[in-house]
């Protein structure tokens, strides 16, 4: 069976309508399912690092925030590689090479999770690996904006990148069901700590190893299927070639205005657990983090499906906008509230909707960038594909910035807020840019 597709012209609809629609929507179901699949993987650590204090594991705060950190630095790390290997070896090769890579960390954190010995080195290493996940997407949505014509790309990328991101909620919210069923290996016994005495004042049984081996038939399944069902679209180039988007200043605005939103979402999402963990889990009757946590990123994926389509109708710039500025509003109503220096429990429902909030208009900004950017380099599809997947690559970041900073600011000042002063700057600044070259009656490239 060929791998690459001797033919390719979306844009024609007669082409389109006799054969171009069926494959394509066909390709868009499969690649989603294995991208819910990476996304999952990518986001497994920040579920269970949250578990493991209580199974006996003695890593600081700051180490665990490393543990949630190090899969978003190898994520975006391999983006890169993923969006100049598209168009080297295709879709098929891409999307089944990757899906089975991500059995490494599966296998390898469910191993290590069942002995309260292992080293904390290994844990890294494994957390690095779990970066295949966050890797996929800069290979997946390149190839779904090869697959469908202009007009139907918001559509299908946000469907795609929207139904993907839902994999970060199902391993927020799976792992809490998951981990109290008996399926494989040994039970360890999990301690609630009163936060005041520090005394264990109950526990439980869990398997923690489910939150990593449930992912492992699935993935096999998977990779099956993106063998013997996808194509590659016949558009090729070399590395060096494909190296010509650096030379357009809108490949670096672009990138920004991503890292405002992708970042954004990624970020959070991995610290979310984390926050609730470090801010109100000091307080009598604290909340259970993964109780939250996937609410966050549920949302923001359903806004993304769902603004998918509006940004096809109004334009993705204004999207964007709109995501910039509630985001700066948000922020600026946390600080003022005090939610990131909580005095009281109390203020946990305000500080859980807030997030929320974030979460919903980064959905909103997603879908409008990746509607804008192959607008913005329509005059070459095989460029846009590239930006795409480069401005993916570097948003994948989020998770390993979000973590890093926030546990070394949390340990130098006693809490996170310095480093959301300067995301809120940041944001400020990627919404101006997006405003002047994008939005603004008269801009460079209205999208």
């Amino acid at each position: 069976m060929a791998t690459w597709l001797e033919k390719w012209t979306p844009e024609d609809a007669d082409f389109w309508a006799a054969e171009g629609s069926k494959v394509a929507w066909k390709t868009l179901i499969v690649t989603t399912a294995t991208l819910t699949l990476s996304f999952a993987t990518w986001f497994m650590m920040s579920a269970i690092v949250v578990r493991m204090p209580g199974i006996g594991f003695k890593f600081s705060p700051n180490q665990l925030f490393w543990l949630a950190a190090m899969p978003g630095l190898a994520g975006g790390t391999l983006r890169i590689l993923h969006t100049f290997m598209l168009p080297i070896v295709g879709t098929r090769y891409m999307v089944t090479v990757a899906t089975l890579l991500k059995l490494i960390p599966c296998i390898g954190i469910g191993l290590a999770v069942m002995d309260p010995n292992t080293p904390y080195w290994v844990f890294l290493v494994l957390a690095l690996t779990a970066g295949f996940g966050g890797g996929d997407f800069s290979s997946h949505m390149p190839s779904t904006s090869l697959f469908f014509p202009k007009r139907l790309q918001g559509t299908a990328l946000g469907i795609q990148a929207g139904i993907g991101n839902f994999g970060v909620s199902l391993a927020q919210f799976l792992t809490p069901f998951i981990i109290t069923l008996a399926m494989v290996g040994a039970p360890q016994t999990l301690n609630k700590i009163d936060p005041q005495t520090k005394q264990v004042v109950g526990s439980s049984q869990i398997w923690l190893q489910n939150a990593a081996f449930i992912y492992v038939p699935l993935l096999l399944i998977f990779a099956g299927l993106a063998w013997f069902v996808l194509r590659s679209v016949p558009i090729k180039a070399s590395f060096r070639e494909q190296l010509d988007i650096f030379k357009d200043k809108h490949t670096w605005f672009c990138t920004i205005t991503y890292l405002m939103t992708f970042g954004g979402f990624s970020g959070l999402s991995a610290v979310f657990p984390l926050l609730i963990s470090g801010l109100y889990g000091k307080f009598p009757n604290a909340p259970d983090p993964l109780v939250y946590a996937f609410y966050g990123p549920l949302i923001g994926s359903a806004s993304r499906v769902i603004f998918g389509f509006v940004a096809d109708k109004v334009g993705g710039a204004v999207l964007t906008h709109a995501c910039g500025l509630a985001k700066i509003a948000i922020y600026i109503a946390m600080f003022a509230l005090g939610l990131f220096t909580p005095e009281s429990i109390d203020q946990f429902p305000m500080f859980v909707g807030c997030i929320l909030a974030l979460f919903f208009f980064t959905g909103v900004g997603n879908a409008g960038t990746f509607r804008q950017y192959p607008i913005i380099f329509g005059a070459n599809p095989r460029q846009a594909a590239g930006v795409i997947g480069w401005t993916a690559a570097v948003a994948a970041y989020g998770p390993f910035i979000f973590s890093v900073s926030i546990g070394s600011v949390t340990s130098a000042w006693g809490n996170p807020l310095p480093f959301f002063y300067a995301i809120t700057v940041f944001f400020a600044f990627a919404t101006a840019i997006n405003w002047w070259y994008y939005t603004r009656k008269g801009c460079e490239r209205p999208s």
